[in-house]
C-alpha cells in the first residue's frame, strides 16, 4: 500500500458498507449535473411533433440503455445486466407515457416540462415505500427520466466511462447507468453520500468486487478531486487524508484480510461437519434463476429460501401460471438433486406490484396490514396460479412449499385448503406433480412463535424468519433511524423465543430451520445450533464464513453456550458471549 503523505488532519467519515475491500487512492468527486429544464407554450400547429419529438427521445434511450446492459452482461455477467429491465420496463410504462401525453395536451406546455413534472411525480410515490427494496426503486426512474430529457434537450450523455486512472469516486449518488460506466480498471472504490446495501451502487461494487461504503451523508461536498482517502468495506469506513500509521495498519489488515478470504473459500469446498462429527446443513437464499450459479460455486446444500415475489415486482404484468412454472422448474432442476424451499407471495402494501397498483391501496401501516399470506388469500385466482406453478415444478426436481406470514391454525388451514384445490384440478389435467410435496410456514410472528406445537399439526417443516420476529416481537420498525440501534438478535425475549419454537417443534417431530440474518452471521450461528436448531440458510456469498466456523467449533460446546446465555439478562453480555466463542474458535494469524 503506497504511503503518500499529506500536512492535512486525517478524518474519519463512519457510513454503511456495502462491499467489503480497502482501496486507498485518490478521488475523483462525480458531481451529476442536473438537467436545467425550459418552459415554453408550444403552439397547436406543432404539437403532433412536439408528440414525434417525445416518442424519438424513448426510442433513443431505449436503445442508450440497451448497450449498456449489453456492454455489462459481457464485462459483469448476466446477473448485473438485470439491473436495466426495470429501466426499459420504465419506458414502456403507459401510465407514464399517457399521463405526459395529457399534461402537455392539458396545458400545452414543452414535452420536457410535462415530462419532467410527471415522473418526479412517480419518483416521490416511490419515495415513500416503506420497503427498502422498492424505495430503491426510485432511482430507476430518476435514472431514466434524466436520460430522456437530456435526449429531448440535445445534451451529452452522462456517464463515467471516460475516468481513464484509477480514482475513487465519491458522488451524492450512482445511477444504475453511472455505476455500470464506471471502467472495471479505473474505479477502485466507490462511496455515495446516499443509498443503502441494495442500492445499484452497492450491487455494481460488489460485482466488481470493488469496496464500496454508501450512507456517508454529504461527503461529496465536502471532498475535492484529487484528494487522498482510503475506504475500509468491511466496517464502512472512509479515511480522508490518512497517515502512514493508518496506512501501515491497513496494509496489515488488507493482507490479513486476503489471506483470510483464501482460507474460508479452501474451507468452503468441504464439508460442514463439526469437529465432534455432526453434520450441519447450511443452505442458500435467493431471487432469481441467475443466482443458481452461485449457490453450487459456494456449495450450498440445496435453497432454504426462494423468495418468488421478486418475479411479480420487477414484471409490467402479473406471470402467468406458465411463465411462473417455467422460472421455478429452471431453478429446481438447477439445483437438483438438491431440495428447494419455494416461499409463496411476500407482497403487500410494502411490496406493490407497480404492474397492477389497484391490488395494493395506501395503509398506514403496511408492515401490519394485508401482505404476504393475507394477500394472497385475499386473491385466491393469483394465489392458485403460483400454487399449481409450484406444483407443476416439483415434477422436476425436490420441491418444498412455504408460506409466509403464517399468524396461526387458521391461515394455515385455508392455505392449505386452497392448495388441495389446485392438487385437484392439476390431477383433473391429468398434469404430474409431487404428490407427497412437503409443506412448512415460516415463523415470524409472535402468534405462530406461541403456537408452534399447534401448527406443527399442519407442517412438515418450520423456518424462521428472523428479520420480521425481531422486529415484531421488540416493536422496532427497522427501517427508523432513531429507533434502528434497539433491534437486538440477542435480546433475550427473542432467544427464549428461538427455543421454544425448537423445543416445541422437536417435540412434535418437525424440523426447524433459520432464513434470516442471524443465520448467517458466524457470531450468532453457533447460538443458534446449539438451541437445536437444523439447518441455516443465507446469501450464498456468505456461506464459507459460516461453515469455516462450524469446522472450527464442536457441538456440544455450541449446545453449552446456549445454556449459558440462556441465563443471561442483558442483550450486551450475551453478544460480547458469542462473539468471545466465535474469535476463541476463527483465529486467523
Amino acid at each position: 500500500m503506497s504511503t503518500d503523505s499529506s500536512a492535512k488532519d486525517e478524518i474519519v467519515v463512519q457510513g454503511i458498507s456495502a462491499s467489503q475491500g480497502i482501496a486507498y487512492g485518490q478521488i475523483f468527486v462525480y458531481l451529476q449535473s442536473k438537467v436545467e429544464i425550459p418552459a415554453y407554450r408550444v403552439g397547436p400547429d406543432k404539437r403532433i411533433d412536439e408528440i414525434a419529438r417525445f416518442d424519438k427521445a424513448l426510442l433513443v434511450t431505449r436503445q442508450q440503455i440497451s448497450k449498456i446492459q449489453a456492454e455489462v452482461e459481457r464485462t459483469l455477467g448476466k446477473n448485473e445486466a438485470l439491473i436495466f429491465d426495470a429501466h426499459l420496463l420504465v419506458l414502456e410504462d403507459e401510465a407514464l407515457i399517457s399521463e405526459t401525453i395529457r399534461e402537455f395536451e392539458t396545458t400545452g406546455l414543452n414535452i420536457e416540462t410535462c415530462f419532467d413534472t410527471v415522473s418526479k411525480k412517480y419518483i416521490q410515490a416511490f419515495s415513500e415505500i416503506d420497503d427498502e427494496y422498492l424505495r430503491e426503486r426510485a432511482g430507476d426512474i430518476r435514472d431514466v427520466a434524466q436520460r430522456v430529457l437530456q435526449n429531448l434537450l440535445g445534451h451529452a450523455e452522462n456517464s463515467l466511462s471516460q475516468l481513464v486512472e484509477r480514482r475513487i469516486v465519491v458522488a451524492n449518488d450512482l445511477s444504475p447507468s453511472d455505476s455500470a460506466g464506471i471502467n472495471r480498471g479505473s474505479g477502485m472504490a466507490i462511496v455515495t453520500d446516499s443509498g443503502s446495501r441494495t442500492s445499484h451502487a452497492a450491487i455494481v461494487a460488489r460485482s466488481m468486487q470493488v469496496p464500496a461504503v454508501v450512507g456517508v451523508r454529504d461527503l461529496s461536498n465536502r471532498v475535492k478531486t484529487g484528494e487522498w482517502a482510503l475506504v475500509d468495506g468491511y466496517d464502512g469506513i472512509v479515511i480522508l487524508n490518512p497517515s502512514e500509521d493508518t496506512l501501515f495498519r491497513y496494509g496489515k489488515i488488507q493482507t490479513q484480510k486476503k489471506s483470510v478470504e483464501i482460507r474460508l473459500l479452501e474451507a468452503n469446498r468441504q464439508k460442514a461437519v463439526t469437529l465432534d462429527g455432526v453434520e450441519v446443513a447450511l443452505m442458500a437464499n435467493i431471487e432469481n434463476v441467475e443466482e443458481v450459479a452461485h449457490v453450487k460455486e459456494f456449495f450450498a446444500q440445496g435453497v432454504g429460501l426462494y423468495r418468488t415475489e421478486y418475479l411479480f415486482l420487477n414484471a409490467s404484468r402479473i406471470p402467468t401460471e406458465q411463465e411462473q412454472f417455467l422460472a421455478y422448474k429452471a431453478v429446481v432442476e438447477g439445483i437438483s438433486p438438491n431440495p428447494v424451499i419455494i416461499r409463496t407471495l411476500d407482497l403487500g402494501a410494502d411490496k406493490p406490484m407497480t404492474s397492477d397498483p389497484g391490488l395494493f391501496p395506501k395503509e398506514d401501516n403496511p408492515f401490519m396490514g394485508s401482505r404476504a399470506i393475507r394477500f394472497c388469500l385475499e386473491h385466491k385466482d393469483l394465489f392458485k396460479d403460483q400454487l399449481r406453478a409450484i406444483l407443476l415444478a416439483s415434477h422436476h426436481g425436490k420441491v418444498k412449499l412455504m408460506y409466509p406470514m403464517i399468524s396461526g391454525i387458521e391461515e394455515m388451514a385455508q392455505a392449505n385448503g386452497v392448495l388441495e384445490e389446485c392438487k385437484a384440478e392439476l390431477r383433473q389435467r391429468n398434469q404430474p406433480f409431487d404428490e407427497v410435496l412437503e409443506v412448512g410456514a415460516m415463523i415470524e410472528i409472535p402468534s405462530a412463535a406461541a403456537t408452534v406445537d399447534i401448527l406443527a399439526k399442519q407442517c412438515d417443516f418450520f423456518s424462521i424468519g428472523t428479520n420480521d420476529l425481531i422486529q415484531y416481537m421488540l416493536a422496532i420498525d427497522r427501517g427508523n433511524d432513531r429507533i434502528a440501534h434497539l433491534y437486538e438478535p440477542a435480546h433475550p425475549a427473542i432467544l427464549r423465543t428461538l427455543k421454544r419454537i425448537v423445543e416445541d417443534a422437536h417435540r412434535m417431530e418437525v424440523p426447524v430451520g433459520v432464513c434470516g440474518e442471524m443465520a448467517s452471521d458466524p457470531v450468532y450461528a453457533p447460538l443458534l445450533l446449539g438451541l437445536g436448531v437444523d439447518s441455516l440458510s443465507m446469501a450464498p456469498r456468505l456461506l464459507p464464513a459460516v461453515k469455516y466456523l462450524v469446522r472450527a467449533m464442536k457441538m456440544s460446546d455450541a449446545r453449552d453456550l446456549a445454556v449459558e446465555v440462556l441465563g443471561m439478562a442483558s442483550s450486551g453480555d450475551i453478544y460480547a458471549k458469542c462473539v468471545q466463542f466465535h474469535r476463541s474458535r476463527v483465529a486467523f494469524d
